[in-house]
């Protein structure tokens, strides 16, 4: 493997990463084709996608224009720019994400967020106003209880939830996080 292919099998990590998905059948191409024109207003086809994923053939030399709108979609300059950040570090602190959240400001009183993490634990919490949250449905905790309040500003698929001012039976609040691990693995708002 040469080092534009050692690149390039680096570009389609990070946009899987970034994506939170292999890429491995048809719609996944016709999705990541659709989030590219979502966020960068540029277009790339599914097939070309497909291409460069060696889904459809092998061998495929990716056009430097396609590589320059896959590493927009990232956020670098164009495919120059993509190589020289990550020759230069490999260790990235930050990065953009494109999985699904529920922030708690676009929340109106009374709704529900259903979360899961690892092993096995479940949570539906009503939001209350501000950033407050009541559990009203917990599964397989050893911590939270039913009737639990929290703060939190954003829940995020895959990441941890960092609940400020949990307060059980109005003892003093603590800070606590849930899915520190692995994050959640589930994520929705209900009704």
């Amino acid at each position: 493997m040469g080092k534009k292919d050692s690149d390039i099998s680096i570009l389609k990590e990070k946009i899987e990463e970034v994506v939170s998905k292999k890429l491995k059948v048809p719609s996944d191409f016709d999705f990541l084709s659709g989030a590219i024109w979502e966020r960068i207003h540029e277009s790339v086809s599914a097939s070309t996608l497909k291409r460069i994923w060696g889904y459809v053939g092998k061998d495929i030399v990716a056009r430097e224009t396609t590589l320059d709108i896959l590493s927009r979609f990232l956020n670098y300059k164009n495919w120059d720019d993509f190589k020289e950040k990550i020759n230069k570090n490999s260790c990235t602190e930050s990065d953009i994400s494109l999985v699904p959240y529920i922030r708690t400001q676009d929340l109106t009183a009374n709704q529900k967020v259903e979360f899961h993490w690892a092993p096995d634990r479940r949570c539906v919490a009503e939001y209350q106003g501000g950033t407050m949250f009541k559990i009203l449905i917990i599964e397989n905790s050893q911590i939270l209880r039913v009737g639990d309040r929290f703060c939190t500003g954003v829940f995020v698929l895959n990441e941890s939830v960092f609940m400020d001012k949990l307060i059980q039976n109005d003892s003093e609040p603590i800070c606590y996080l849930v899915g520190k691990s692995t994050g959640l693995t589930y994520l929705q708002l209900i009704d």
